[in-house]
């Protein structure tokens, strides 16, 4: 099983992905059983050291290039990620830095913000060209915009942003989304919980 194909079997077993914003959150992530995490704190002297405790932890573990200080939004800012940091993949707004990511190897998930119908017809036309690995859409309390995207594209889905209850989760995952991202870590242990005694369920 490629990396690729890794993802995204472990994003439907989980449905959730940890968004860690701060060193508290980081510590408490580690204490639940996601698997996959965007990295939106620390800066490049010590973004290696987060990266590599998280795989050390067998996580998939993704760069929001545009919350760490000290990157360049270039090719050789990401050629340093890819053979340095060397985390799963990124996640960025930039479509210019999707192929960049790809030609090194990394994962890649464009993150979309529906500012408006301009907005969501020319996010879709840059991730249909570029086919990142997932597209992240936000806000993600908007389930008839995730059923017209999922309509759109074949990319999988997750979704973010103000999401504030496991009920939010459910909801946008019934519309079409393959997961969800939250940086509210209560919701981690919570949500997580509850797919494990709905998968024993069903077993």
């Amino acid at each position: 099983m490629d990396t690729h194909q890794e993802f995204i079997s472990r994003l439907h077993e989980d449905r959730l992905i940890a968004a860690i914003k701060d060193p508290k959150s980081f510590d408490r992530f580690l204490e639940t059983d996601i698997q996959s995490a965007f990295l939106l704190m620390g800066n490049i002297s010590v973004i290696k050291r987060y990266v590599d405790l998280l795989k050390k932890n067998d996580r998939h573990v993704f760069l929001h290039l545009e919350k760490i200080p000290g990157i360049s939004y270039d090719r050789e800012g990401l050629r340093f990620i890819a053979k340095f940091v060397r985390p799963t993949g990124i996640v960025t707004t930039k479509s210019s830095l999707i192929q960049l990511a790809k030609n090194e190897g990394l994962l890649t998930i464009q993150r979309l913000f529906l500012i408006d119908s301009d907005a969501l017809a020319n996010g879709l036309k840059a991730v249909n060209e570029i086919e990142p690995d997932a597209l992240e859409i936000m806000p993600g309390l908007i389930p008839e915009m995730i059923r017209k995207v999922k309509h759109e594209t074949d990319v999988p889905i997750i979704t973010g942003g103000l999401i504030q209850n496991a009920g939010h989760i459910e909801e946008a995952l019934e519309s079409g989304a393959l997961a969800a991202s939250t940086g509210r870590a209560w919701l981690w242990k919570k949500y997580a919980q509850k797919e494990r005694m709905t998968a024993d369920e069903k077993s």
